[in-house]
């Protein structure tokens, strides 16, 4: 079984995200076109594995 890359985050921020998405899903509001909650947290994780990756190839 391959391994999936962690990109630069955290066990903690990954283990959290993840919580969040699938509370989201089961408890959260309904999806409402660009204000969706699960689309916002994608981009968020979006955004910092940009900037890990930034960071990395920087080093």
């Amino acid at each position: 079984m391959a391994r999936q890359p962690s990109e630069g985050l955290s066990l903690l921020y990954r283990i959290g995200w993840r919580f969040r998405y699938v509370t989201t899903s089961v408890f959260g509001p309904a999806q409402l076109g660009t204000d969706d909650p699960q689309l916002r947290l994608r981009r968020e994780r979006e955004r910092k594995v940009a900037a890990a990756r930034a960071q990395r190839d920087a080093s």
